[in-house]
């Protein structure tokens, strides 16, 4: 599937509008991260989230941080979604709960290389 691009205008604050002058060319991932957040703070039935609060909360080791790997429970929610995805057209709920999947992914493979560069380090 190709991604077109679309022009979007939008009345914002002068503020914004300089800070953002100055990351123009990061707009588009400015924005994706926005969303990815934005749909990660809202409740959609999406469990992964509480577990890996929970781990972190414990202050894992860098090796236990590294090992973390989701639930039974979790891992069958996201291949349910997988191959949903890949059989039908997946709702806009379950779209939502798979961006907030991302983005948590996305937070735990930060965790994990910078888990990796303390073990490295030491």
């Amino acid at each position: 599937m190709e991604n077109k691009a679309m022009r979007v205008s939008l009345d914002i604050p002068e503020d914004l509008a300089r800070r953002l002058n100055l990351l123009e060319d990061k707009l588009p991932q400015i924005l994706e991260l926005g969303l990815r957040e934005l749909n990660a703070l809202s409740n959609t039935g999406f469990t992964g989230t509480a577990e890996v609060l929970e781990f972190f909360a414990q202050l894992p080791t860098p090796e236990e941080i590294i090992a973390l790997r989701p639930s039974p429970e979790f891992q069958q929610q996201i291949s349910e979604l997988l191959e949903k995805n890949r059989t039908q057209k997946l709702t806009p709920q379950e779209e939502q709960i798979w961006e907030q999947y991302q983005y948590l992914e996305h937070l735990v493979r930060i965790a994990k290389t910078k888990a990796f560069i303390k073990l490295k380090a030491s």
